[in-house]
């Protein structure tokens, strides 16, 4: 009885056993499917997009819609793309709301044209000119109060009258651009440039006459001098080596002077001048808490220090514009537009390690360089050296074609010069004094055989309040076809810079048009308002966003949530963008991948990201990996 006992007994408890180990086993499992779902929901939520900050009230929307109705439009598109018809969020009073947005639409479009007509009556052609823009953005013309074309040839105008000769031949150019100078016009522009003595200036207007075939009579002594050639003796006359002094550094107890030298050349006959932004950085830098002053020189290490002033400055292109108190012996034009073809002699004219007027020849090696936020650059393989900084870069013909910037640290023994078009860009924003302002929309870009595909949107901008959606396509900017490179007869890999050269000259607040078009092929337009360009924009959207969404900007892996069985969330790379740190390291799609940590740098310009991924190339092998970006991605805009 006690066995017989005792061996029930000890079945109970094998049977309890085995429940417990089977309900332990049913409860593990639902665990593991919870926690699968739970991190991949969680994947999913790391990979959605901020919400948008902005607010969009009626009373706002009234409001600007008086004070600033570029604005006010901007915030209607946005109030129909989120609550309109066919919206994610409809909103149930939208019909009656509906009439009210219509009038603060008519209201903001009045004063719009208002403020346009006004800035023509009182001569601020820029002002004038930025509103007209905006207007046809909407679609709406300003023939009566002139267009763009007609408001750059006024300015142009007064400019002369106010003895500003560079800002007045770029205005000229930019209104041909536009819209083509007749030979009255173009006349008095070339007798200018004769008065002035920039020949090539003189050059660029003659063609013009020439071209337009009317039987202008041109005088003899303003054509031979349009058609001559300044020599390379003549041009280092318009060349000054710049000096910075920095004061002195103390090592161990021993104080030595810190000198920053480059180079610089003459533009206007006022004593402006171009060099790069970082040879005069501690000029403006407000983070510099340094002894800085800035000075020329015209001759050799014996000849006098000239005093010099910062006018403006553009970090994103590298370029600089100073003033000195002295007038020119020469002065180089920025009139023409030059693009120099690939093996085309070139000359670098600048100071290389305090030699002044050197003079260093050389060829084109490539063309579209991508080392700037904004736009390309041309590698040279003329002999430049520390001190060669931002002088001019001429042609055979003694056109100017780009300036000297630093050579990249990655590549070192070759250099590299900002195309003189970009410079000719950049120089109003530069004239009007103080730091540059740019505009951008808060998109990366990737180009693709089928056009400039958007693959991030930065958080609390203009894109993102318009919830543009990632893994569209850009088609339009302003009217202007951008399909691919193919399409439009652009060089592979200029399709972003060449959208950048769109917007670069736009004022932050104008307002664009887009054409957006999705996977399917649908296209939508947008019309919205442009807002001022960060110095490092992806940092400031690395810091609100989450390290996944900003693994796409930086390091150029678009990732989509895939189902895990740990408690990390996990993902699967869904696009390596072509020529990115991701690409670079063998990533490719479908590889599975998981975050282990960002960090982000910002002080030392960089960004690190942290990964374990299984490359399917090697056979699922789990490697743990390091990626190392840049902040300051030329692929945004």
């Amino acid at each position: 009885m006690l066995t017989a006992t005792g061996t029930e007994t000890v079945f109970m408890k094998e049977g309890t056993t085995i429940k417990n180990i089977f309900r332990f086993c049913v409860i593990t499992l639902i665990s593991i499917i919870l926690f699968s779902c739970n991190t991949q929901a969680a994947a999913e939520r790391l990979l959605q997009p901020p919400k948008s900050v902005t607010e969009v009230r009626f009373d706002d929307i009234a409001q600007f819609a008086v004070t600033d109705p570029a604005r006010a439009l901007h915030l209607i598109e946005v109030y129909r793309i989120i609550y309109g018809p066919g919206s994610v969020i409809p909103e149930a009073a939208y019909p009656e709301n509906r009439e009210m947005l219509n009038r603060y639409e008519e209201e903001a479009i009045f004063n719009l044209k208002s403020a346009q007509q006004k800035a023509v009556e009182d001569k601020d052609w820029v002002h004038a000119a930025s509103l007209a823009r905006s207007l046809n953005a909407l679609g709406i013309t300003v023939d009566q109060t002139g267009d763009e074309p007609e408001l750059a040839l006024q300015y142009a105008m007064d400019q002369f009258e106010n003895g500003s000769d560079l800002a007045a031949f770029l205005s000229a150019v930019k209104a041909h651009e536009l819209k083509p100078l007749d030979s009255d016009e173009a006349l008095f522009f070339l007798e200018k440039a004769y008065d002035a003595g920039q020949r090539r200036t003189a050059a660029y207007f003659l063609e013009i006459i020439d071209g337009n075939n009317d039987g202008l009579f041109v005088p003899n002594e303003l054509r031979n001098y349009a058609r001559g050639r300044d020599s390379a003796s003549a041009m280092i006359r318009g060349v000054a080596t710049v000096l910075v002094d920095r004061g002195f550094r103390i090592q161990r107890g021993v104080g030595s002077p810190v000198w920053v030298q480059g180079s610089a050349f003459f533009v206007d006959s006022s004593g402006l001048l171009i060099t790069n932004y970082h040879v005069i950085e501690s000029e403006v830098d407000p983070k510099y808490q340094g002894y800085s002053r800035l000075y020329i020189r015209m001759g050799d290490s014996a000849s006098a220090r000239i005093p010099a002033r910062v006018i403006g400055w553009d970090k994103a292109m590298d370029l600089a514009l100073i003033k000195a108190e002295i007038t020119p012996e020469y002065v180089f034009s920025v009139a023409d537009r030059i693009v120099p073809d690939v093996g085309e002699t070139i000359f670098a004219i600048g100071s290389p390690a305090g030699l002044e007027k050197t003079v260093t020849q050389g060829i084109v090696s490539a063309l579209g360089r991508r080392f700037l936020q904004l736009g390309d650059v041309i590698q040279i393989d003329a002999a430049v050296n520390h001190g060669n900084s931002g002088g001019p870069v001429v042609d055979s013909q003694g056109r100017l074609v780009g300036i000297v910037f630093a050579g990249a640290d990655q590549f070192q023994g070759l250099n590299f010069a900002i195309p003189a078009e970009r410079l000719a860009a950049a120089l109003p924003a530069m004239i009007a004094g103080g730091k540059a302002e740019r505009p951008w929309l808060g998109l990366t870009l990737s180009e693709t055989v089928y056009g400039a595909e958007i693959i991030y949107v930065a958080p609390s901008t203009p894109a993102a309040d318009q919830r543009i959606v990632e893994g569209s396509f850009i088609r339009t900017i302003n009217g202007k076809e951008f399909g691919t490179s193919q399409s439009s007869r652009l060089q592979q890999g200029s399709l972003i810079p060449a959208m950048q050269d769109e917007l670069f000259p736009l004022m932050p607040g104008e307002l664009v048009s887009l054409e957006l078009a999705d996977e399917d092929g649908n296209v939508t337009k947008r019309i919205i308002q442009l807002a001022l360009r960060p110095e490092l924009p992806l940092a400031e959207a690395a810091r609100v966003d989450s390290r996944e969404r900003i693994a796409a900007p930086l390091f150029g892996i678009v990732l989509s949530p895939a189902s895990g069985n740990g408690f990390t969330p996990s993902f699967q790379v869904k696009k390596i963008v072509r020529g990115s740190a991701a690409d670079g390291a063998g990533i490719s799609e479908n590889d599975p991948l998981t975050i282990r940590s960002f960090k982000l740098l910002e002080n030392e310009g960089y960004a690190l990201l942290e990964i374990n991924v299984k490359k399917r190339r090697m056979g699922y092998m789990e490697a743990f990996m390091q990626l190392p970006a840049l902040l300051d991605s030329p692929d945004t805009l």
